[in-house]
């Protein structure tokens, strides 16, 4: 059984253990006592060295851990260090998570029913009602005036037949060990912690998503907090500065650049739909009819917007005796188009040609789209559908 030494003293950076057990060849080592915490309840292990090899992994095996090695090491004693500013940063999440759970909890009833702690961000997730903007700012506002009145946490063991007052039942038997924040909250945790809130630093809650029937909150805390803040400065000073303005007047700013370039793109669509009218009647008038009446133009190897393609072929065959053909070479696709008095029905005829082929296609009477597996059999559709009465 290994002794988890950061139960009752998650500050201990360095600390004599001896190896009693390995394994994989010696990469995987079990010590008689450890600092390391293992991946549990959504905290993440430590990281440090044993003996001046990195320790790459914690993995909790009930009651042994086994810590994973970059390299072998023999038995015996051993010198140990903990990773302290990554340790540390994990205290400060997970109590500063204690803090808004309870909060969350005791003002609006809103239940965490699940924590994570990754990399760069945590998370709880909550259930029991509406998490809306305005409880997400109060819950904020009063985690961070219990940090800064620097409430004690402290470690208690207790037996869970006589533990009360937890703010989620425990469903272990036994020794329980129990953080508590001063007046706040007492909660069943194997997990490091710090001594008192205001190590936690600033509270900082950065995104809502609902998850089925959840909330999930984003967070940080301290460090993290900090540094966050400082990008969103360091941004928003950028943005700032592009607009030739104060940080505060930046959103305004957006806003209407946002409303201007909407105006400009509807001005600029409705400018290509009357181009493309335009340019399908020009080019009705330049194509000469067949012999059978029917005026044709085909297009191959196109690209540009699809939309305006289109525009320009419903523009042409909105004339009598017309029939538009456009082969597409990426995605490989055709588009086929006829004026109403041809007698072909283009969304049969495009789903009928390609669907022979392992495409897939259809639309409408008047005009059709398909795609196809390969470029190579858009010359010969493009063919048959330019010469629809021999076959289409």
């Amino acid at each position: 059984m290994t002794e988890r030494l950061y139960y009752h003293d998650a500050y201990l950076r360095t600390f004599d253990a001896a190896v009693i057990e390995a394994a994989c060849g010696g990469s995987t080592v079990y010590l008689d006592r450890t600092a390391f915490y293992p991946a549990s309840g959504g905290q993440p292990f430590d990281t440090g060295s044993i003996s001046g090899v990195p320790v790459l992994e914690v993995v909790d095996e009930d009651d042994r851990i086994a810590h994973r090695l970059a390299a072998p090491l023999g038995s015996g004693p051993v010198a140990c260090a903990i990773d302290w500013p990554r340790r540390f940063d994990h205290m400060q999440q997970h109590t500063g998570q204690h803090l808004l759970s309870a909060v969350f909890e005791s003002r609006f009833g809103l239940r965490t029913v699940s924590f994570h702690l990754g990399a760069d961000t945590a998370t709880i997730d909550l259930e029991g009602g509406a998490v809306d903007a305005g409880r997400v700012e109060e819950a904020e506002r009063a985690a961070n005036a219990i940090v800064w009145e620097n409430r004690r946490v402290g470690i208690e063991f207790q037996d869970a037949a006589g533990a009360g007052g937890l703010r989620k039942a425990s469903d272990r038997a036994g020794t329980l060990r129990i953080i508590t924040i001063e007046e706040l909250d007492r909660s069943a945790c194997g997990g490091t912690h710090v001594r008192a809130t205001g190590e936690i630093g600033v509270i900082l809650i950065r995104k809502l998503e609902k998850i089925r029937q959840s909330t999930r909150v984003e967070f940080l805390c301290g460090g993290r907090a900090a540094r966050r803040a400082h990008a969103d400065f360091t941004a928003l000073s950028r943005a700032a500065q592009l607009f030739s303005a104060p940080p505060d007047e930046v959103p305004a700013l957006i806003a209407a650049q946002l409303e201007s370039a909407k105006i400009a793109d509807k001005a600029r669509r409705k400018l290509e739909a009357d181009l493309a009218v335009y340019q399908g009647r020009e080019l009705y008038e330049a194509t000469p009819a067949g012999p059978d009446g029917i005026r044709r133009h085909t297009r191959q190897n196109v690209t540009g917007s699809m939309d305006t393609l289109r525009a320009i072929a419903q523009s042409f065959t909105a004339q009598p005796r017309a029939v538009f053909v456009a082969a597409i070479e990426n995605p490989a696709s055709i588009l086929f188009a006829v004026s109403a008095d041809v007698g072909i029905d283009a969304g049969k005829a495009v789903q009928a040609a390609v669907t022979a082929i392992g495409g897939r296609g259809g639309g409408t009477p008047r005009m059709a789209q398909g795609s196809v597996p390969a470029s190579a059999a858009l010359t010969g559709l493009l063919g048959r559908f330019a010469h629809p009465s021999s076959g289409c």
